[in-house]
């Protein structure tokens, strides 16, 4: 349990895993320092003696009971918030994926924080700068819009994969939350756990951040970001960059304008994926 014992030299109050080990021979796994709550692919694990109240929910998610665990913490005097560690497959019955069995209005609007973590196995370029096609990415991009959670994703690629001999990374694995997530970062422990999937570590606001009707984006605050941001950028811009085929003399106009249209929408992902953004209320 690799996992949880990064877990212990951090200190995080509670670890979520997806794809767990399997528990063969009758012999279950268990730590000292955590009490977990297990289904088939999901378990998530609460540290003990942190002085929280911590409940199980089995009324808002329908159907989706081997891959989606959702909790209750609380701490004397804070509001309640809740934690859903979702594996989002399909399922082999129905073919449904998890999170559209999942009382989302119930669980967002009912009060309180909301803190959403796991394996969505959905591809979008809001969330992934890398993404060359929208696969089962449309859900969650109506989630985000629809209840105004924030997507605490960084652009940093969340998955490692190998297929015939071809090497790729992708951004699958969300982190989304109705509260401000003031950290999130990966972690070096694809090694330590053997799992293709990066290890996420996030830190979040239980304050709840009133925002107008109406805001706008206009920009981004390039002055706040730090060397290892700039650094960042650079190198996920080459990375794009370094895909295309460049223009030559012989180009034609087509072919310079639609290369403008690139050079945009994509300085605008890597910027969107490394600066925080500049909103004003209209």
């Amino acid at each position: 349990m690799a996992a949880l014992e990064i877990g212990v030299e951090r200190k995080p109050g509670v670890v979520c895993l997806q794809e767990p080990p399997g528990e063969s021979g009758g012999v279950g796994i268990s730590h000292s320092a955590y009490k977990i709550r297990k289904l088939t692919r999901v378990w998530t694990a609460v540290r003990k003696g942190r002085g929280h109240a911590t409940d199980g929910r089995t009324d808002l998610s329908k159907g989706a009971k081997d891959d989606v665990i959702v909790i209750d913490d609380k701490r004397t005097g804070d509001e309640m918030t809740k934690m859903i560690n979702i594996y989002n497959e399909s399922d082999l019955q129905t073919v449904v994926r998890q999170a559209r069995k999942i009382n989302w209005p119930k669980i967002i609007r009912q009060g309180g924080s909301t803190i959403l973590v796991g394996s969505m196995h959905a591809h979008s370029s809001r969330w992934d700068p890398r993404c060359k096609g929208q696969h089962d990415g449309t859900f969650w991009e109506e989630i985000i819009d629809e209840y105004g959670v924030e997507n605490g994703n960084d652009g940093w690629p969340t998955h490692h994969w190998t297929r015939k001999g071809a090497e790729a990374e992708s951004t699958i694995d969300l982190t989304l939350a109705n509260r401000t997530i003031t950290r999130w970062n990966t972690l070096d422990g694809r090694p330590a756990t053997c799992s293709d999937h990066e290890l996420i570590e996030l830190e979040f606001s239980i304050e709840k951040q009133e925002e107008a009707d109406n805001v706008q984006v206009i920009g981004w605050n390039l002055a706040a970001m730090a060397k290892e941001d700039e650094e960042a950028a650079e190198i996920l811009w080459k990375e794009l960059d370094g895909e295309r085929g460049h223009l030559d003399q012989e180009c034609t106009g087509d072919e310079v304008e639609q290369e403008a249209e690139w050079c945009q929408e994509t300085l605008g992902k890597v910027i969107d994926a490394n600066a925080k953004k500049i909103k004003i209320c209209a």
